[in-house]
């Protein structure tokens, strides 16, 4: 983790854009941090948003669809898998990353990725934005999702 050319966050105007995070419940401490991270960006730039939880990971893909069907502009998923004994992990991490692609090419829109997927739970407190952290991932993807927002709007017009 180096953090070395990352891009400056906030510092523009999203307010009309209407924002979901999607936010797992696993791992309460990184989760939280990385909400707060994103929160701060969409209070910032005048996004309208709202916070929901799932139970984890694996579940935000159709979380993130519903709130597309639901007329949401862009949707934040948030959530953190650290690596276990079995490959779960692997699948469960493949699969959400699968499902939130598809669900935003399907849709048009973006999603802002904030899925943490970890090796230790020290590497999700490090990225968590938390005090002390070196990078605030929740954040990050937020901005990413609002400056795409824009973008597709300006493409379409």
């Amino acid at each position: 983790m180096s953090g070395a050319g990352a891009p400056s966050t906030g510092g523009f105007d999203a307010s009309g854009l209407n924002v979901v995070i999607v936010a797992g419940t696993w791992h309460e401490t990184i989760t939280n941090g990385l909400i707060a991270g994103a929160q701060s960006v969409l209070e910032e730039t005048g996004a309208n948003h709202r916070l929901v939880r799932v139970p984890g990971s694996f579940e935000l893909a159709v979380a993130a669809q519903a709130a597309f069907a639901g007329g949401a502009d862009a949707v934040v998923a948030l959530g953190v898998i650290i690596r276990g004994g079995t490959p779960h992990f692997e699948y469960v991490s493949a699969a959400t990353t699968d499902g939130l692609t598809r669900v935003s090419l399907d849709a048009g829109k973006p999603v802002g990725f904030g899925v943490l997927t970890l090796d230790d739970e020290q590497q999700g407190l490090d990225r968590a934005g938390l005090e002390g952290s070196k990078e605030d991932k929740g954040a990050e993807a937020a901005d990413a999702a609002l400056r795409t927002a824009q973008v597709i709007r300006s493409l379409r017009g």
